[in-house]
């Protein structure tokens, strides 16, 4: 039996406003975000010079992903994703668990990501601005998609013009070799698919494209055009960004880059172009945290809906037509996050936890039809999910294994309170 994903015929529902490219901004606003200037350091830690190849696997998987979650957004336009595609096509247990991996994954990036804006905007009061940020942003998406969406064009362009100097900086230079491209090294394959794990999260930006099913316009036609679009346009962005890099510190030197992007263009004997850097770095911070709000408020809604949380989130603004309670309830976390500890090494964690999320949409995808030739991808994306998920580091596996375990006992209990 399909559940209805919407509220109440008497209550207010999400406004169908983002076209196209709204939405395909959206999705690079996550993507082309802070994991580019901070993601390349640790995945080169992992792979060494294999860098390149591990790039390459995860935009595999992420492309196996995209088409699959496309697929079903189209099939499922509604907000949640794939807790709403797992419950309608595997059960309410595998949905339950895609929605809880992803909030508690997502949530810990909102504050990551918060703390990075802090890091580079005001590195000593870092945890005040990362605060400050989450007010700001959170207030942008309580007053509707489409302010959201506009902010989020303005970030991706200044994002992208950041990024541009340094990739031509770094090319253009002395400095850039093109032997220290060449494939290798001591992280061996295991090293290629830790860093592929680690690059993994930045691609996933995808997904907050899927998660606004409710607020895209046709969206049968516009979610999978949107998702390839947006998916297409990052990997380029990442394949370039990935060379300069490369090709100016080396392997040895990416791995020791704090900030790897500033490293790089002041190694090019650009110094003038690190300010730039920075402020993008900034500026993509942001654009990444607004990003990520928007999709963990959507799923909050959606498991709201179903009882799985407070219902009372899953209220949507009769003016602005939001889910504004969710958003304030995961603004408010998010800022008690960024204000007491520092979750900047929560790459591996989010990892994990998107990639769980992202298993159960293969699997889902792989129901929707029984020809074989339509089942390669999600099998294909669903090996790399799980491959991928347990070739990252140890610490991030049992943390991760971890929280979606809590998880799977809330449901538990859930279901034995209602029972009785």
């Amino acid at each position: 039996m399909t559940r209805s994903t919407a509220s109440s015929s008497s209550a207010p529902g999400l406004r169908r406003t983002l076209g196209v490219g709204d939405a395909v901004v959206v999705g690079l606003g996550a993507m082309i975000g802070a994991g580019i200037f901070a993601a390349p350091g640790p995945a080169a830690r992992a792979a060494g010079s294999g860098l390149l190849p591990g790039l390459a696997v995860a935009a595999v998987v992420a492309y196996c992903n995209a088409v699959s979650s496309a697929r079903l957004a189209a099939r499922y336009p509604a907000s949640g994703g794939t807790y709403v595609y797992g419950r309608e096509r595997l059960g309410e247990f595998w949905g339950y668990v895609a929605g809880w991996a992803f909030v508690a994954g997502k949530t810990a990036s909102c504050a990551a990501m918060a703390l990075t804006v802090g890091a580079y905007v005001l590195p000593e009061r870092a945890h005040a601005a990362a605060v400050a940020a989450v007010v700001a942003l959170t207030a942008v998406n309580y007053g509707g998609i489409q302010k959201s969406a506009r902010l989020t064009r303005a970030i991706v362009a200044v994002v992208l013009v950041a990024l541009t100097a340094a990739v031509v900086g770094c090319l253009s230079s002395g400095a850039a070799d093109p032997g220290r491209l060449a494939p290798g090294g001591p992280g061996g394959a295991g090293g290629v698919l830790q860093a592929a794990g680690l690059l993994f999260f930045a691609f996933a930006g995808y997904a907050r494209i899927a998660t606004l099913g409710e607020e895209v316009r046709d969206p049968e036609r516009t979610i999978p055009r949107a998702v390839r679009l947006a998916l297409g346009i990052a990997l380029v962005v990442y394949a370039l960004v990935t060379v300069a890099l490369l090709a100016v510190l080396g392997p040895d030197g990416l791995a020791r880059a704090s900030a790897p992007l500033a490293d790089a263009v002041r190694a090019a004997g650009a110094p003038g172009l690190v300010p730039v850097v920075r402020a993008g770095a900034a500026v993509a911070a942001l654009g990444s945290l607004l990003a990520l709000v928007l999709g963990v408020s959507r799923t909050t809604l959606a498991m709201a809906r179903d009882r799985h949380l407070p219902a009372a989130l899953a209220a949507v603004h009769p003016r602005f037509r939001v889910p504004h309670r969710a958003e304030l309830a995961v603004g408010a976390v998010v800022a008690v996050l960024a204000a007491t500890v520092d979750v900047r090494g929560a790459i591996g964690f989010s990892s994990f936890g998107v990639l769980a999320y992202y298993a159960v949409a293969n699997a889902s995808a792989w129901t929707l039809d029984p020809a074989p030739a339509r089942r390669v991808v999600p099998v294909v994306g669903l090996v790399g999910c799980g491959t991928l998920a347990f070739a990252l580091p140890w610490v991030s596996v049992a943390v991760g294994a971890g929280v979606l375990a809590a998880g799977m006992a809330v449901y538990g209990v859930q279901r034995w309170a209602a029972a009785r």
